[in-house]
């Protein structure tokens, strides 16, 4: 009698310690990891979390209901016998999900961390999609005892057929990725290309990237040939920039005074146009004995590489308008002849 008893009770109690034991891990997952995946920089680790908390109960309880009728003498043999299979592709189907769901999480949250990567979010979530669907099939077709080697093969030898049919897409898709991951270019970063056009970047597409010149026109360059050019980025490694003027005096001016009034005037234009610049004071070089004058550059600063037109202007008016107070003279183009008389 006693015997009869455990033999119904066994599978019972077997059933009730995973659900119990699934449970547990998932409070565990609530209260414990997702504790210290807050205390992360990233939201990466909360996501999975979230994805895999259901299905590890889920799992837990079709585990249990497995051992407990593979202990159960009331249950056929050939119900038990099947049940390994089937409790395996239910597996692989749960596990299927929890993944597709986890890996979509990752990419909406790169998406909006990322702007640049926003345009790839729905292609990328097809792609992994594809291919975790396509990985379960393989694996429940094995779990079923199929052989799927034939199909594995057809499969790669079309992905060979449509690789190549597709190479200059696929070449700039991938372009396109190296751009997005490197980031040598970043959307609203102010960059000059090899050719010396300049502009925003606007857009970071799979194909193709734009590019918002001052004039509001907009270049677009496919990211091939972006990913193997020579880019100038303004705003690296970050914005602030220097702003270089380029000035002559006359040769009777006092280069002392030159400097002392250069610098007063670049003081107050910076503070005029850019505001305070802690850190950093205008000051000048000089560099050259030219035909006419004696030449300098002028180091100045700005927030950001296109404020540099608007410190430029005023500078050279307050500049020339303290010149002319000063009596510093920026001479015109002369060449002095000297003409030899024969007698």
């Amino acid at each position: 009698m006693i015997q009869d008893i455990w033999r119904l009770l066994l599978p019972i109690l077997v059933f009730i310690g995973f659900v119990i034991a699934g449970y547990a891990l998932r409070i565990f997952l609530n209260v414990y990891l997702t504790g210290l995946a807050k205390k992360t920089k990233t939201k990466v680790d909360e996501i999975i979390i979230d994805a895999v908390k259901t299905p590890i109960v889920v799992i837990f309880l079709l585990a249990g209901v497995n051992f407990a009728l593979g202990l159960a003498d009331f249950v056929p043999a050939q119900v038990t016998q099947y049940l390994p299979t089937v409790f395996s592709v239910v597996i692989i189907l749960i596990a299927t999900l929890a993944i597709g769901r986890a890996i979509k999480g990752i990419l909406i949250y790169y998406g909006l961390t990322r702007p640049n990567l926003k345009s790839l979010v729905p292609l990328l979530s097809k792609i992994s999609k594809f291919l975790i669907y396509f990985i379960a099939l393989v694996l429940i077709l094995r779990s079923l005892g199929i052989d799927v080697t034939a199909l594995v093969a057809g499969l790669g030898i079309a992905g060979i057929a449509i690789a190549f049919a597709l190479q200059e897409t696929l070449s700039q898709f991938f372009s396109g990725l190296y751009i997005m991951t490197d980031r040598p270019v970043r959307i609203g970063d102010y960059i000059e290309l090899e050719s010396g056009q300049k502009g925003y970047v606007v857009d970071v597409g799979w194909r193709s990237t734009r590019i918002r010149e001052l004039p509001n026109n907009i270049i677009i360059i496919p990211n091939t040939k972006l990913a193997g050019a020579r880019i100038t980025n303004f705003y690296l490694p970050d914005k602030e920039t220097a702003c270089l003027v380029q000035v002559g005096v006359s040769y009777n001016s006092d280069l002392e005074k030159v400097e002392r009034v250069t610098i007063e005037v670049g003081r107050e234009a910076i503070k005029r146009v850019e505001g305070e610049m802690p850190g950093f004071d205008p000051f000048i070089r000089y560099h050259t004995f030219s035909d006419f004058s004696i030449n300098f550059t002028v180091i100045l600063r700005v927030k950001e590489y296109v404020d540099k037109f608007l410190l430029t202007h005023e500078f050279i008016k307050a500049l020339h308008k303290r010149y002319k107070k000063e009596g510093i003279v920026i001479p015109f183009p002369i060449r002095t002849v000297y003409m030899k008389r024969e007698h």
